[in-house]
């Protein structure tokens, strides 16, 4: 599938993507890129996070293509079942752990955990860092394992941010054309 005959939505975690984040820069340089907006960056809850996923992906006239990042690829996993038959891929990047205790001290019943770990029911790519902070590699791997989706190890890439040097993120944006490149334009 080409990028051109997507709509591409773009996933962002915790805080949302800064102008310098990947996710921004790759929104702005794809015609067909739009972002999910949350009413609330800060204090993320899964209800309201994948149902306003879900409506997005509902609007769409072409095949979708999700860009999800952090607990962006939480929201991704949960809204799962809604959107089978409607997505064409999800490219999953640095999916954060909230199954952590220390973010339900921080942020409440936020209903990220547990997470599911049933097949995604669409094609997707993970890849996960082995230094990330916020999810080891071996659970992200696990994840990638019950999705359903292929796992790549990008090495010791931090959080996949600015501040671990992911700005333009020129090859994750290969490993993007790539995977898009392997998809079926009609989803389900």
């Amino acid at each position: 599938m080409k990028i051109k005959d997507s709509e591409i939505l773009i996933v962002p975690g915790l805080g949302n993507a800064s102008p310098f984040h990947w996710q921004s820069r790759w929104q702005n340089n794809m015609s067909t890129a739009r972002r999910v907006e949350q009413d609330d960056w800060d204090q993320p809850r899964r209800d309201a996070w994948t149902a306003r996923l879900v409506d997005e992906v509902e609007k769409a006239k072409k095949p979708v293509i999700l860009v999800a990042h952090s607990v962006g690829v939480l929201t991704v996993a949960h809204a799962a079942p809604s959107l089978v038959g409607k997505v064409a891929g999800a490219f999953l990047v640095g999916a954060s752990d909230w199954e952590r205790p220390e973010l339900k001290d921080k942020y409440g019943d936020h209903g990220f955990d547990p997470v599911p770990r049933v097949p995604l029911g669409f094609p997707g790519l993970m890849l996960a860092s082995s230094n990330d902070p916020t999810c080891k590699l071996i659970k992200a791997e696990a994840w990638a394992r019950d999705w359903g989706v292929r796992f790549g190890d990008a090495g010791e890439a931090g959080h996949f941010e600015p501040e671990s040097g992911h700005g333009p993120w020129p090859e994750g944006l290969m490993a993007f054309a790539k995977f898009t490149q392997s998809l079926d334009p009609q989803p389900g």
